[in-house]
């Protein structure tokens, strides 16, 4: 608890403890007998129990004015002050029994409440508050021989900064020299540490475990990963759900709608059928204690952060609550391959020469043709060839997406990329027996072979796919640039039920829209398609399908700004958990709808045919609330 919470609670126990002795008092000893007077023991007794009602209720008396000056006047603290205001006036009535217990209660309890509520949505906070704690305070830079504390931002890319053991990693880099275990459990969920060393890319705000190590910075402050976290966190409230905001729109004409009943169910009996003031004025100040909507107010937004607050501590960042109850409804997933399913990390397996070219010299051309691109199948190729490159030599080169590259090198034509550039380039190739990525060489028209590279699966992509069908996912989809035999050798091992593939980016929008389509269809509007990717081409895509999910410690910066979802240890199987975290809460949040709306609809009719007392009336409203937060707080639990 907070320093307000405390002083809050300490006045509630105050309340409580004086509400205690009163009631004994007024109960058990015979105050009329004591004073000589009924009607003078009756103020005393109105008079003591004013005590702990104006010490639990004071600021929501201030809070109910307050609000009235500004025009805001139907919210649950003018309910609360009218309800109890009215139950010690009702001793003004000579005819009815006196309610100022029921009154300072029906107080007591509602604070006690808020403070319950204040204590949950506290809880609820502290996961995600404690992503805020990853934000580095300093960076060490060395400067006239010694090391200097920096702000973050004050580091420009290609600095160096020194990380000691126990601190922070300030900004995205590469490690320059130096071993170390880094715990990334604060970003990814993952809580066994990442061992790093020399030429290794770290991320910021993972803690340096153990050893000194030094830093190249790739990225500005303002651009690394710890920054994108925290905006997207910040971001996270203000994206709203259908049912919250329905919630919200629903609350602004319900309160208004039962203090117009209310106030008629106290006023009409008695003017137009003569009936008793005093029974029919409790009546309608027992509906005012039930009408208070803040079950629904409180819990259904409640058990949204919970959800995300949850879903954080897995390393699985959602945008919003709306993206949240949109993911609960996926049942078409849509990956794309490299860098989702697979590692991204390509090998050359195979350089198969054509007759007369030296397979060392088929694999220069190829490296030096790739040198500017930074494709991971250009890495992969660049990281085959162990000579230099001569930069000197390379010249206009053209990189085309989805197909390859052209390069003039030594005054020669150079195409390195799939059979769909040969073809356009009148270069005659051959397919391979090998599965892989083939990737065809020319030389001026001449074709000159082919390499071969392999990229491996992700270990846990199979037990995502099953994940996601035990999960009630209908169909999944594999997209990929790649060759047929490739994806098709890729689908089956995964056991993913379609995949299209030789796909260009504009034909990745194109088909994921064919699927839209079909999965509206097939869900009567309600179905979700996600589109699950980490490269740039895969942005649009993203932004297309009814979610977007992006691989988070590897993505790239425009997949991950596209995309809903952002999983930052890039494990497809948190795909699966994403989706039963959104279903949960889903469910959590229907459940308090039902149950706070039930139980309010049925002890309002119980109220206005006078069977409800004001007693039921507190457990309408602040039992219901306590239950729907408790009820709310479990979308916050989630299994690591």
């Amino acid at each position: 608890m907070n320093k307000k919470q405390k002083r809050t609670r300490n006045r509630i126990v105050l309340a409580i403890a004086l509400f205690v002795v009163v009631y004994v008092v007024a109960e058990l000893l015979p105050l009329s007998t004591w004073l000589g007077s009924e009607t003078t023991a009756l103020w005393v007794e109105f008079a003591l129990f004013l005590v702990p009602y104006l010490i639990a209720g004071y600021d929501v008396l201030l809070r109910a004015a307050k609000n009235i000056g500004h025009g805001q006047v139907f919210d649950e603290n003018f309910l609360m002050s009218v309800a109890t205001i009215g139950a010690f006036a009702l001793v003004l009535f000579p005819d009815s029994d006196p309610h100022m217990a029921e009154g300072a209660a029906v107080m007591l309890f509602y604070q006690v409440g808020e403070l319950f509520q204040s204590y949950a949505v506290g809880k609820s906070r502290k996961s995600i508050a404690d992503m805020m704690d990853i934000a580095p305070d300093f960076a060490n830079v060395e400067r006239d021989g010694r090391l200097v504390q920096v702000d973050p931002y004050e580091v420009a890319v290609g600095d160096e900064i020194v990380v000691k053991a126990g601190e922070r990693v300030p900004l995205d880099g590469v490690v320059v020299s130096g071993t170390s275990q880094l715990d990334t459990a604060a970003l990814t969920g993952e809580s066994v540490p990442r061992e790093v060393r020399e030429g290794d890319e770290i991320i910021s705000g993972c803690v340096n475990m153990t050893g000194l190590i030094t830093v190249r910075a790739t990225k500005p402050f303002g651009e690394s990963t710890v920054s994108r976290i925290l905006e997207l966190v910040e971001n996270a409230a203000e994206k709203k759900a259908k049912t919250e905001n329905f919630i919200t729109r629903f609350a602004r004409y319900y309160t208004p709608a039962v203090v117009g009943i209310a106030v008629l169910l106290a006023v009409v009996p008695p003017l137009v059928l003569g009936q008793n003031w005093s029974d029919w004025v409790q009546r309608g100040l027992i509906f005012l204690v039930v009408s208070c909507p803040c079950a629904l107010v409180i819990s259904v937004p409640l058990s949204f952060f919970g959800g995300i607050g949850g879903a954080s501590r897995l390393g699985i960042l959602v945008k919003g609550s709306n993206y949240l109850e949109t993911l609960a409804g996926t049942e078409t997933v849509v990956f794309d391959k490299t860098g989702t399913l697979t590692d991204g990390s390509f090998n050359v397996v195979a350089v198969h020469p054509a007759s007369g070219i030296d397979p060392d010299r088929l694999l220069s051309i190829a490296a030096h043709a790739e040198a500017y691109s930074n494709h991971p199948i250009a890495l992969s190729v660049r990281a085959a060839y162990s000579g230099p490159i001569d930069q000197q030599r390379i010249d206009d080169v053209q990189e085309q997406s989805g197909h390859g590259v052209r390069a003039r090198i030594d005054e020669h034509v150079v195409l390195v990329g799939n059979d769909k550039l040969m073809s356009e380039c009148g270069v005659g190739c051959h397919d391979c027996e090998l599965t892989g990525t083939i990737l065809h060489v020319s030389l001026d028209g001449d074709y000159i072979g082919h390499i071969v590279i392999a990229d491996v699966v992700k270990p846990d992509a199979a037990e995502a796919v099953a994940a996601l069908r035990a999960a009630g996912v209908k169909k999944t989809v594999m997209l990929t640039g790649d060759r047929a035999d490739v994806a098709a050798a890729v689908a089956k091992e995964l056991g993913i039920d379609e995949f299209r593939a030789q796909l260009l980016p504009q034909d990745k929008v194109a088909e994921v829209e064919k699927l839209l389509e079909e999965t509206h269809e097939r869900g009567s509007g309600k179905g979700k398609l996600a589109f699950v990717g980490d490269g740039i081409n895969d942005a649009p895509v993203l932004t297309r399908a009814d979610i977007g999910i992006a691989m988070g410690a590897m993505g790239s910066d425009a997949a991950i700004e596209a995309a809903d979802v952002v999983l930052m240890d890039d494990k497809p199987s948190n795909i699966a958990r994403a989706i039963g975290i959104a279903r949960k809460t889903m469910g959590i949040v229907w459940q308090n709808i039902v149950f706070a709306l039930g139980v309010k609809f049925l002890v309002l009719i119980l109220a206005a045919v006078g069977i409800a007392n004001m007693w039921l009336a507190v457990f309408a409203d602040v039992g219901v609330a306590v239950i729907a937060i408790l009820n709310a707080m479990r979308a916050m639990n989630v299994r690591k």
